[in-house]
């Protein structure tokens, strides 16, 4: 009987693991940030999100929300009102990632200069309070 040489190089667990799947779906550049803003409110409107998330296109916001509610993570809502607008939130499946990404967050905060560092704790205590900074034009 031959004896099977493995490839070092090869996975030992060929199928995909959960955290891999995981990050397919909210990987990206702009999914995660997506998210986290979507996390400080019930909803937001699409012009709303895109003044906070600073360097984002219409495009990859556009593609990026789509993907989001592809994978049920966001809900779309269509609001029949003059003018017509749309609104975006978390489901609750989604809702369920915030603890993760709080202390993904919290991780982020040490790894920043502590400037920077200041600025994020002021601002998560403004969200803390209901108090939200202006948006950024």
């Amino acid at each position: 009987m031959a004896e099977q040489k493995t490839n070092a190089a090869e996975p030992a667990f060929q199928d995909k693991c959960p955290v891999i799947v995981a990050l397919e779906i909210i990987g990206g550049k702009w999914r995660l940030p997506i998210i986290w803003e979507l996390s400080a409110v019930e909803s937001m409107r699409y012009n709303e999100l895109r003044r906070r998330l600073d360097g984002i296109t219409n495009i990859m916001l556009t593609r990026s929300l789509r993907a989001l509610e592809e994978h049920g993570l966001v809900i779309r809502r269509e609001l029949n009102q003059i003018p017509p607008h749309v609104e975006y939130s978390l489901s609750d499946s989604c809702r369920k990632l915030i603890p993760a990404l709080e202390i993904i967050n919290d991780w982020g905060a040490t790894q920043m200069p502590g400037e920077v560092r200041s600025c994020q704790q002021a601002r998560q205590a403004q969200r803390a309070t209901g108090q939200e900074p202006p948006a950024q034009e």
